[in-house]
């Protein structure tokens, strides 16, 4: 037996599929995770390193449907109160009992840890008052008005022990109070580089696979892809579309795509009179003009990007989340592609000549992300802008995106809460100290915060669908955001490991399964 299984053992090795000997997953990440506080920054990476270490009260499946988790059952007490039920005999990492203590613990952090965040956490509580435990295992939340959406944003909050709620996030990046009740515990971080978990045995739920998982970074495409043919990583996510299908030809290896929900868009400026980055004749700044950022928008061949740049693997956008997400209008049609409009547009609002332009975006980030600016740029051109492309990497680009310094960039939003008022609220509603926190265009409209507020606060799911869709119809008029296209989401994986994907696009190791 001893020799079969040594035998078995280095086949496996010379193939490359892993089998169930195997206890340790390597995967390789196309972003690095830029803080290991859960609740200081709604980015991707961020979020779904953090969904291996910390569960909320509710979780989100891999359609984004919520799932019991820490709670393990809620009700309406009223239209303003929730009472939730919490699952027994949990215990933290550190082997403390969970309890509702850590509920209201975490729920109190979220304002202390949005302090210099460029997009805070803030949004998904502020509609909370009190948060009060009845017992033990009950808890109580009171909203400031009908909440229909908390659970969806209370998946967003991890829970900590409470005696680390006061925590900072400067000593979370050092490893301090790194401590969830998820599948995996938190052993180390190196930023940019690396991430390693180890299995949590005593998890509430069933025990994932894997004793050691290690997240390795590759900001570099190329060279994400030659670790999974060299077997140096067992799973990547974000696949560069290029070499999707030489990975699909590849002996030993598979590939899965699965629709995803994050949207590549424009913001523009529209809070100053004068930008640094666009500049009309007059010096002023020409994107102020509704009329200027529709004529951009007409000026993009979207399914030619998707086609010809992502390989196909993307959809076209007119709106802020795909069809088949709560708050999708199939009113509202992708913008054609009509230059001649778009050069009539301009001429209308006073610029026939056109004006300067510099564009920037991301250039490691989303796939294609360089290719794509290239390729915007050379549409606003051909229209009369004169424009300019820089691209930077996103550990510059999003910080200074945050502080206003260009004047037109590119990004990419997840539907991080399942539904229209999770890309809504955050990118278009005007900002302040608790809303619109990615809102780098400073898009502001009293009638569409009227709307979307209405539909925070609606109970019945047919209203509140209708006026999410009401507040989207009036952002995407004001052309306060250029949507672009939803992003499809694909991982490459040895033979023998299976991965379902996620909408989200979050690669997470527990629902990593080997044969």
């Amino acid at each position: 037996m001893k020799i079969l299984a040594t035998a078995a053992l280095a086949m496996s090795v010379a193939v490359l599929p892993l089998t169930a000997v195997a206890r340790d997953l390597t995967v390789g990440l196309a972003a690095s995770t830029t803080s290991m506080d859960p609740q200081f920054y709604v980015v991707g990476p961020n979020s779904a390193m953090a969904r291996n270490i910390f569960d909320g009260l509710v979780n989100q499946d891999a359609r984004q449907q919520i799932e019991a988790a820490l709670a393990e059952s809620w009700e309406r007490i009223d239209g303003t109160t929730w009472e939730f039920k919490l699952r027994p005999d949990v215990t933290f990492h550190d082997g403390s009992d969970f309890t509702a203590e850590d509920v209201i613990a975490s729920i109190r952090r979220v304002p202390l840890a949005a302090t210099n965040s460029p997009s805070s956490f803030n949004a998904y509580v502020k509609a909370i008052t009190k948060v009060t435990a009845v017992d033990p295992l009950t808890v109580r939340i009171s909203t400031d008005g009908p909440t229909p959406l908390l659970l969806n944003n209370l998946s967003r909050i991890a829970i900590m022990p409470s005696e680390h709620a006061e925590t900072t996030t400067e000593d979370m990046n050092k490893g301090i109070g790194v401590i969830g009740t998820g599948p995996f515990s938190f052993l180390s971080w190196t930023p940019g580089e690396s991430t390693v978990l180890t299995r949590n045995d005593a998890y509430w739920g069933e025990k994932a696979e894997w004793d050691k998982v290690t997240f390795r970074v590759f900001k570099n495409s190329n060279a994400r892809v030659a670790a999974m043919l060299s077997g140096d990583v067992d799973l990547i996510e974000s696949i560069p579309t290029a070499d999707t299908r030489r990975l699909e030809g590849s002996d030993g290896l598979q590939v899965i795509t699965t629709t995803g929900n994050r949207l590549m868009y424009l913001h523009m400026d529209q809070d100053r009179e004068t930008s640094p980055y666009a500049k009309a004749p007059d010096g002023t700044n020409p994107l102020l003009k509704s009329e200027i950022r529709r004529a951009l928008s007409l000026s993009l061949n979207r399914e030619a990007i998707v086609d010809r740049i992502m390989d196909g693997q993307g959809t076209p956008a007119g709106q802020v989340v795909p069809e088949g997400y709560f708050g999708y209008d199939p009113a509202l049609p992708v913008e054609t592609y009509d230059p001649d409009k778009a050069k009539e547009m301009l001429a209308g609002a006073g610029y026939p000549e056109g004006f300067s332009l510099t564009f920037h975006a991301s250039n490691d980030r989303y796939p294609n992300d360089s290719r794509i600016a290239q390729a915007i740029g050379q549409f606003f051109t051909r229209i009369g802008v004169n424009t300019s492309v820089e691209t930077l990497p996103g550990s510059v680009y999003f910080t200074r995106a945050s502080a206003q310094e260009f004047s037109l960039i590119m990004g990419g939003a997840a539907v991080e809460t399942g539904e229209a008022s999770g890309v809504l609220g955050p990118l278009l509603e005007t900002y302040g100290d608790n809303a619109g926190q990615g809102n780098r265009g400073r898009y502001s409209s009293a009638e569409f915060d009227a709307a979307l507020d209405q539909a925070r606060k609606t109970l019945d799911d047919d209203e509140r669908e209708a006026m999410l869709q009401k507040a989207t119809g009036i952002a995407i008029a004001d052309m306060g955001i250029i949507p672009l296209f939803f992003l499809d989401n694909t991982w490459a994986m040895k033979a023998g490991i299976n991965y379902e994907g996620r909408s989200d696009g979050y690669t997470l190791p527990y629902y990593v399964t080997a044969e």
